[in-house]
């Protein structure tokens, strides 16, 4: 008897054309470990693709590469230049929103509809926006009164270094667009670690910056949050560690940061919760 199996999902051709290892000074490598983790389609339970695990180490590689890339490229690049990468990113994003929004929607579980017209609606937006930021981000000339003769205090804006950004599940592509943004376009270098949970939109993005930005400009660690993200909120190379999340994590982010004083930005919390009730329209509270 001929065993039935069910057709192949075509949208999973898409998931099979990412890498699905780490993107660290300009080159996808294999987790130093060998370690990996799988993702699934929270819809089905289906196993979508093994990714590569980091740890310690990797983030160590890729705080190391962030720096180089800071010291030797990027705060040097002039702000014109830095601004029409963003922009070229955003391009590229908008080109291909179709196809993110479906990667988004396997990996997160969210609505197609949702994916395209919720979070995929301002991504190419912000890379936009930031990247005519770039020019922008100007000091000030202010007048003094000394006690002998005339002088005036100038005031420069500079890129801090290397930025660390931890992004949740719910809404990746823009809760990454709005960490990425600004600290490229101010001049920062960053090691990207997207939520176990919800890594292939990072890798796409992380491919499309491979071909724009000059190596170790973005880097992108894969993992879970205690072998990635708590070594690089703890990296004493790491300058600013930017999270979004729950605040047991952001007190622990806080506290590992702490150590070396780095700069901390919290985006913390749930809000708006909905409780629905036994005589409400269920069709309207799905709508």
């Amino acid at each position: 008897m001929a065993v039935q199996t069910r057709p192949r999902r075509p949208e999973l051709d898409l998931v099979d054309r990412l890498p699905h290892k780490l993107l660290i000074g300009g080159r996808w490598v294999d987790a130093r470990s060998g370690a990996t983790f799988e993702t699934h389609d929270p819809a089905t339970g289906e196993m979508l693709a093994t990714v590569a695990a980091g740890r310690r180490e990797d983030v160590d590689a890729a705080v190391k590469a962030a720096r180089q890339a800071y010291d030797e490229v990027w705060k040097g690049l002039s702000p014109a230049a830095r601004g029409r990468l963003l922009i070229r990113l955003a391009e590229l994003i908008e080109e291909n929103v179709e196809e993110i929004a479906a990667l988004e929607t396997l990996d997160v579980g969210k609505p197609l509809t949702e994916s395209l017209y919720v979070d995929m609606s301002i991504v190419g937006d912000v890379y936009r926006y930031f990247g005519g930021w770039a020019t922008k981000i100007c000091g000030q000339t202010l007048p003094a009164s000394p006690t002998v003769g005339s002088a005036f205090i100038y005031t420069r804006r500079e890129p801090l270094g290397v930025v660390g950004a931890i992004v949740p599940w719910n809404f990746p592509m823009t809760l990454t667009a709005l960490k990425l943004g600004p600290a490229l376009a101010a001049g920062n270098t960053v090691v990207l670690k997207p939520s176990e949970q919800t890594p292939l939109t990072a890798l796409r993005l992380a491919h499309f910056a491979a071909d724009i930005f000059p190596p170790g400009v973005l880097n992108v660690i894969t993992g879970h949050g205690e072998p990635v993200g708590a070594p690089l909120a703890r990296h004493p190379g790491v300058d600013m560690v930017s999270v979004t999340g729950d605040v047991a994590t952001g007190k622990e982010v806080a506290r590992a940061a702490a150590d070396s004083l780095k700069r901390v930005h919290l985006e913390l919390g749930g809000k708006a919760p909905v409780v629905v009730f036994d005589d409400a329209d269920l069709s309207a509270v799905v709508a």
